[in-house]
């Protein structure tokens, strides 16, 4: 068994184990009767509408090989919600349909960031980005956030420190997971004037741009300010707005001078997205507003639950998410949050996700996700609580 461990690419070897995925993994052992606030989802299946839309293209035999970059209809949908969402036209074909946000994300950064090559990558972090980053053999470097006036910041500073010779593209993701960090217009526009500067990628990760809690229709964009040689590429996922995180169907959104690359990536990864959960997704975003907006009002109820909850707590500090739908905050104190994460599961019932799944400045921190219901987060917190006073 060694000797054929050893004969992997060492890229592939290096690829980090998930704490997320060892939690949750140890909670389902478990059996039933966890609260499972580990995952970036929420507790409801995905709409009947939706789902009847992929029925019944199954049932029509809508089951052949397809346009690798996705069916005309989908990409018609996708630059349709993009023009309501942002107010000005998009062409479709700017629009490439994808087996997942998480393959959006692999083929955004084979685009970009060669062998040895560096990617920059603001953190705490979801770290499926390093991840994806390791394994084609690129160096994933860590640019360490921090906490100041009850937020996370990011600066240009810190960015700057991080750069080397090597660095060719930078992975923003915002609003944030794990941290809830949603970056300002101004912060956006720095950002964008120093990739430009040093000829940097960025690849633009604003799935959560929806769940925003500073009192906007949706977090600031790239989009918003971007011109069209920039060199951004954008990810999108149909996960998180419309409860369809099991169907692993995404998008990425990318200059058109880029349809010939992107349409060979997909061609020699997967070929193409099914079709019949295609046209769950054409429905999904032509139909489904309503949907999206009750996930973004669970979501906020949710907030508010977590945010009564750790507010006031001596060994906690928390800076409340100024977007997506996760609580990432810190116990004074706790020397593991692998173990705390264990322990939560085996005395309270419920699954957390540890901070250091997010980079080792993660350590002594602890994520929750709450688009959950009001009953069942209440349930989860109360539980997270009792257990942190028995810390001391």
């Amino acid at each position: 068994m060694g000797d054929l461990l050893a004969a992997v690419r060492p890229a592939a070897q290096r690829t980090p184990i998930s704490g997320i995925i060892r939690t949750a993994n140890y909670g389902r052992a478990k059996g039933p009767g966890i609260i499972p606030l580990w995952a970036g989802e929420g507790d409801l299946p995905t709409p009947r509408f939706i789902a009847e839309a992929a029925a019944k293209a199954l049932y029509d035999g809508e089951t052949f090989y397809t346009h690798s970059r996705g069916i005309p209809e989908l990409r018609e949908a996708l630059a349709g919600y993009y023009e309501t969402q942002f107010g000005r036209p998009f062409d479709p074909d700017t629009f490439f349909v994808t087996g997942s946000g998480m393959q959006a994300i692999q083929l955004c950064v084979a685009m970009t960031v060669g062998h040895d090559e560096e990617i920059l990558i603001p953190s705490p972090s979801w770290p499926n980005a390093t991840g994806a980053s390791t394994v084609i053999g690129a160096n994933p470097v860590a640019v360490p956030m921090r906490e100041a006036d009850g937020r996370w910041v990011l600066t240009v500073e810190d960015l700057e420190r991080a750069m080397t010779p090597k660095t060719r593209a930078i992975f923003v993701n915002s609003p944030a997971n794990p941290t809830g960090w949603t970056a300002t217009q101004e912060e956006m526009e720095a950002i964008l004037a120093f990739a430009r500067a040093h000829e940097l990628w960025i690849i633009a990760d604003e799935i959560y741009s929806r769940f925003i809690w500073t009192g906007a229709e949706r977090a600031p964009s790239f989009l918003d300010i971007a011109e069209p040689d920039d060199r951004i590429l954008w990810v999108g996922t149909f996960s998180k707005n419309w409860a369809m995180t099991g169907w692993r169907m995404g998008w990425i959104h990318a200059p058109l001078a880029l349809r010939q690359t992107l349409e060979n990536l997909i061609q020699y990864s997967t070929s193409g997205t099914a079709v019949f959960m295609q046209r769950a997704g054409v429905v999904a975003l032509t139909e489904g507003e309503w949907f999206v907006k009750s996930m973004i009002e669970r979501a906020r109820i949710g907030r508010d639950i977590v945010t009564e909850a750790l507010s006031g707590r001596n060994r906690v500090t928390f800076a409340p998410p100024d977007g997506a739908f996760y609580a990432f905050f810190k116990v004074a104190g706790l020397e593991s949050s692998q173990q705390a994460a264990f322990a939560l599961i085996d005395e309270a019932s419920v699954g957390t996700a540890p901070g250091t799944a997010f980079g080792d400045i993660g350590e002594g921190y602890v994520r929750v996700c709450f688009l959950r219901s009001k009953d069942s987060l209440t349930e989860a917190m109360q539980g997270i609580v009792k257990y942190l006073e028995t810390l001391g």
